[in-house]
């Protein structure tokens, strides 16, 4: 149905006026996303502060066949959370649904809103002395209710699990306008099917999240963090080994980066160099988490380093000696992304193979982009601990930026293809969003992809809910 000016007035007077953005100037930043990648248009964007607003809104949206484009942080980086440019989609952001409900420390969870910002959650967890592990270096801005929705993962991943490990319940409101309540307050619950799996990772295309139930872990009482230089993937491969041997689940991190990661972020961030004085072609930072003491942590780094040093593993390494050395060494890691881009265009992938198959993954990858675009910059970094890489390729010096990315669904096919080779994933933590959705049907089975579009239209059956992303 077409976003009438009298269907949007029934629509601002469920938010009151002051909470429907109407004024391009007010809507140009929720069009915006962070790759620059996806435009959109729109006329109206909502901002409920209740469930009971998201439950009207829903409902109404039904009843006239208006889309529905859940936002939350706005951080995504597939483009599910951007409009089409019809200018007929309504923006429907949780910011304003930002109450942390709950804090339980002795049943270590958590009861918050879809609009809580992550770093806000992880600041009251660690006033109450509990941990909220998602770390991400969008934390500062993106919100759980996205976090939840596109299933992300993070730094943390190898010790605690993505966000969907994290969640014991949510409060979810359906496309009818009805209200889910499935807020679980605990761990062991064999009632039936887990609904809350279907809401998690569905990028908002089934029903909007407003509230969830969150994981929460003691507070580390150490912590050590190390930064290696190594000749090859297959060293940190024997390395990562080493470290789950010494460590078990305290280890809590282990990314791998290349010798032309580090350069770019060293040359484009503010306040980053490389601790090591020699220059390596591999990098590792591994991060251990002690519930016993900072000793036992530092302990743990050395017995590990000490090993890897004896069997060649690594050819220098150094120990952070403060709190603002480990951030240090990890704001290195964070501005990875981010330092590509005054390095020209990038193409993006965010895959995941088999742990023991990333060495090899690597070697095939970078032959085949190199066969496609000579002279191409390999940035192949991430989380080697569970196997996702973000394996990102930079144009060739003085290359033509917009020639090299009109190239990105070629070369995402030649790279893909390999991922699928090795039994990995196209989406490791992003999502699929409009970016891959076309990539989708190469991916998924026919039958997997029927119980999609058939949950799909269970759920959504007039279409309204974040129509073209996903399915």
């Amino acid at each position: 149905m077409t976003l009438t000016p009298e269907l949007v007035e029934r629509f601002v007077a469920i938010v009151g006026d002051r909470h429907a953005l109407r004024d391009p100037n007010d809507i140009e930043p929720y069009l915006i996303e962070p790759r620059e990648k996806f435009g959109g248009r729109t006329s109206l964007v909502l901002r409920p502060a209740e469930v009971e607003e998201v439950s009207a809104i829903l409902k109404l949206a039904t009843q006239t066949g208006t889309a529905i484009v859940p936002q939350g942080g706005n951080t995504g980086l597939v483009g599910g959370q951007m409009p089409d440019e019809s200018g007929q989609q309504v923006i429907l952001s949780l910011s304003r649904l930002n109450r942390i409900r709950s804090i339980d420390p002795a049943g270590n969870l958590a009861i918050v809103e879809a609009g809580v910002v992550l770093k806000t959650l992880q600041e009251a967890a660690e006033k109450e002395g509990r941990l909220f592990p998602l770390s991400l270096g969008s934390e500062g801005s993106c919100q759980i209710g996205g976090n939840l929705s596109s299933n992300a993962g993070g730094t943390a991943v190898l010790a605690y699990g993505n966000t969907r490990e994290l969640c014991l319940g949510v409060e979810v409101v359906l496309p009818t306008g009805e209200v889910l309540n499935d807020l679980r307050y605990v761990k062991k619950d064999n009632t039936g099917y887990d609904l809350k799996d279907l809401f998690v990772g569905a990028e908002g295309t089934l029903g909007v999240i407003t509230a969830a139930v969150m994981k929460l872990f003691p507070l580390p009482k150490g912590k050590g963090v190390a930064y290696a230089g190594l000749a090859s993937p297959e060293d940190a491969l024997k390395l990562l080994g080493l470290a789950q041997s010494h460590a078990g689940p305290s280890l809590t991190g282990f990314e791998l980066m290349p010798r032309i990661g580090v350069e770019f972020s060293v040359a484009h961030t503010d306040g980053v160099r490389d601790p090591l004085q020699e220059r390596h072609n591999w990098y590792v930072l591994i991060d251990i988490s002690s519930s016993r003491s900072a000793e036992d942590a530092r302990e743990t780094i050395e017995a590990i380093l000490t090993e890897a040093f004896e069997a060649g593993l690594v050819e220098d390494a150094t120990i952070a000696e403060s709190t603002a050395q480990e951030q240090s060494f990890w704001h290195m890691r964070e501005a990875m992304s981010h330092a590509q881009r005054p390095e020209g265009g990038s193409i993006k992938h965010d895959i995941s193979v088999p742990v023991a198959r990333i060495p090899e993954f690597i070697a095939e990858a970078d032959a085949a982009v190199l066969d496609l675009i000579p002279g191409a910059r390999i940035v192949s970094f991430g989380h080697m601990g569970d196997g996702n890489l973000h394996y990102n390729i930079s144009q060739p010096v003085g290359a033509d930026k917009e020639a090299f990315l009109a190239r990105w669904v070629e070369v995402n096919k030649r790279v893909h293809d390999i991922v699928r080779s090795y039994k990995g994933s196209i989406s490791a933590e992003h999502g699929i969003g409009q970016l891959k959705r076309k990539e989708l049907s190469e991916t998924k089975s026919p039958v997997a992809l029927d119980l999609m579009r058939r949950i799909k239209t269970s759920f959504d059956p007039a279409g309204i809910m974040n129509p073209g992303k996903v399915i």
